[in-house]
Order: structure tokens, then sequence, then C-alpha cells
């Protein structure tokens, strides 16, 4: 009777371990098939999302180019030189593009992009006689962004956009007098007798306040110089054309800074002729934002779920 007992035990415990491989394997397959159809889909959104770049030029055919520069301008955003670098240099050198317009809503930023950026329209435009590149601004094209505007053939606004702040501005605070009403010392060590000069928690040194104050005079200059090679004998003589003011795009006009109203599609139509307008904005894609924001977490589960993964 044990013995009966017993073989039917030793069955049973065969069973359900058979049952468990079965569920195990069942529950592997899943997980791979899961990140199969995950790898479709995220390339399926890479190549829906995915940059203008990768079409060819003889599909789209003769066309007006867009390049949109949005935002601050910045190492750090969407409006960074390299993007913008790549989306000029693709706009001119497709044979079907007929003309460029760089649309711009951009209160400025970094001085080093934008001239980066203005450089690069000035090298293209050079190289590229027949190609006319024309800026049309929306709701504003200040500071940086204007600094870039210039290299355009010319410039053309809305009667409401905000124009102009040429002009550099650099601001800190100073937290010295918090600090001594807290009873807080300030230890800093330092190896070159300036290396503090921004420091917010010591006193401003009036040498240092010259110093930086030379340095952003110098950046002024140059952003005058630029403009002023830029728009030549269009300028009107105003006293605050340089002081870092901003007008209205019916005064732009006025002073020079601007010399049409007009919009992008006012621009295909009467100036380039085609109204086939194709964006060459270079921007990363939706499928490279999450890449780059769930990249590290994906890569991981994706990593454990392989290691459960087995053929049995």
């Amino acid at each position: 009777m044990s013995n009966d007992t017993s073989w039917e035990k030793n069955a049973l415990e065969a069973l359900l371990l058979d049952n468990l491989k079965d569920k195990r394997s069942e529950r592997r397959w899943r997980t791979f098939w899961r990140i199969v159809w995950l790898l479709i889909f995220g390339a399926a959104l890479y190549s829906f999302f995915g940059p203008l770049k990768s079409k060819s030029s003889s599909v789209l055919g003769k066309h007006t180019a867009l390049i949109k520069i949005e935002g601050e301008i910045s190492s750090g955003t969407p409006a960074n030189a390299t993007n913008l670098i790549a989306s000029l240099q693709a706009a001119f050198d497709s044979p079907d593009s007929l003309g460029i317009i760089v649309q711009i809503n951009s209160p400025g930023g970094s001085p080093v992009q934008s001239g980066l950026v203005y450089d690069e329209i000035m090298r293209l435009r050079q190289a590229n006689p027949q190609k006319k590149l024309y800026v049309v601004v929306e709701d504003i094209c200040a500071s940086g962004a204007y600094y870039i505007a210039v290299a355009g053939e010319k410039i053309y606004v809305d009667k409401a956009s905000l124009v102009g702040s040429i002009g550099v501005i650099m601001s800190g605070f100073g937290f010295q007098g918090v600090i001594d009403k807290l009873g807080v010392e300030r230890r800093v060590l330092t190896a070159g007798e300036n290396k503090s000069m921004l420091d917010p928690f010591v006193k401003q040194n009036p040498k240092h306040r010259e110093a930086l104050q030379t340095m952003i005079d110098e950046v002024h200059g140059q952003f005058i110089q630029v403009v002023k090679e830029g728009r030549g004998e269009r300028l009107k003589n105003q006293p605050d054309l340089f002081s870092g003011m901003v007008w209205v795009g019916t005064k732009s006009i006025e002073l020079g800074l601007a010399d049409e109203i007009g919009s992008v599609d006012f621009v295909a139509r009467e100036v380039i002729k085609n109204t086939d307008i194709i964006d060459y904005s270079q921007t990363d894609n939706y499928a490279e934002r999450l890449a780059k924001r769930f990249g590290a977490e994906f890569g991981v589960s994706l990593s454990k779920a392989l290691q459960q993964f087995s053929w049995h």
C-alpha cells in the first residue's frame, strides 16, 4: 500500500515539475516576444519621426527649404549650432531646394552658438550664390537670434513682432550680506588671484567688475559689427539702436533692422516662387528623446529579460 502511495506521489511531483517548466518556458517566450514587438515599435517610431535628412531630394521635388529656430539658442537646447548648421547644410546641398527660409521665434541665447550659425550661413551663401536665404520673424527675434537673422538676404517680420535687443548681459547674485547675518564663514582656496571673481558669497572686487565689463563690451562690439555688416546702409541713425532696446515689427522696418512685412507662406509664394515647403530642421526625433530619457532603464530591463530567457 505504501509502495502504491509512493508511486502516486512521485508521479504527481513529476507532473507538477513538468507543468512548472512549461509555465516558465511560456513566460520566457512571452517576455521574448514582448521585447521583439517593443523593438519593432521603436523602429517604427524612429522611421516616422526621424530626421528629414534621410529622405532623398529626388523624392521631394523642387521646393522651398524651411529651417526653424525656436526657443533659447544654446548647446543644451534643440536650437543649438550643431542642429542648425546641419539643417542649413542639408538645405543648401539639396539640388531641389530653390531657396531657404529661416523662421525665427527666439529670444536669443549663447553668443557663441549664434556666432557659429551666423558664420556658417555666410559661408554657405558665398559658396551657393544662386540660392537666397531669407529670414522670417514670428513673435520674437532678439539678441543672439537677431545676430543670426542679419546673415539673411532680407528679414521679414509681422507688424507686431519683437525685434532687436542688440546687447549683451551677464547677471548673477551676491549673498555676502546674507551669510554675514547668519554668521556663516566662507572658506575658499584658490590658485590664481582672479579664480573666484564670480563667487556670489564675497564682495565684488572693482578690478573683477571692470574686467567682466570689458569682456561683455568686447562681445557687444562684435555684435554691433555683425549687424552693421549685415544691414549696411539700411540701418538708420538711431541713438538707441545698439542699446539693447526692442522694437515692434513696423518700427524695426523704419529703423532698418528688418525689411518688409511677410510670413513664411508669403516669402515662399512671392519671393522664392515655390509654395512646396519642406522642413529641414534637424532636431532630436521622438524616438531619440525617448531613448535618452529611458535608455538606461530599458537597457537594464532588456538585459535582465535576456538573462532569464533560455531555450527550453
